[in-house]
């Protein structure tokens, strides 16, 4: 055992709720990050959307209810 770890049950009983907001503050700052990574993530893939969009519509291409896209140079 550690120096700093709790020898008898009142310290342990002290130490153990510490312990808990630490881990509950270290949680709460990765589900933090990993949100705002997401936000971000999801921003840059409607950018992506966007100028995939534009793209097509450069190339003549056309929707056609979120299927294969084809060029209006080769419709039939």
């Amino acid at each position: 055992m550690a120096e700093t770890e709790p020898k008898t049950v009142q310290g342990l009983t002290s130490v153990v709720p510490t312990r808990l907001q630490q881990t509950q503050d270290k949680f709460q700052t990765m589900s933090d990050q990993i949100i705002g990574r997401m936000d971000d993530m999801s921003s840059r893939i409607d950018d992506l959307e966007k100028d995939m969009a534009d793209l097509m519509t450069q190339a003549g291409g056309e929707e056609l209810d979120g299927k294969n896209k084809i060029p209006a140079t080769q419709k039939r």
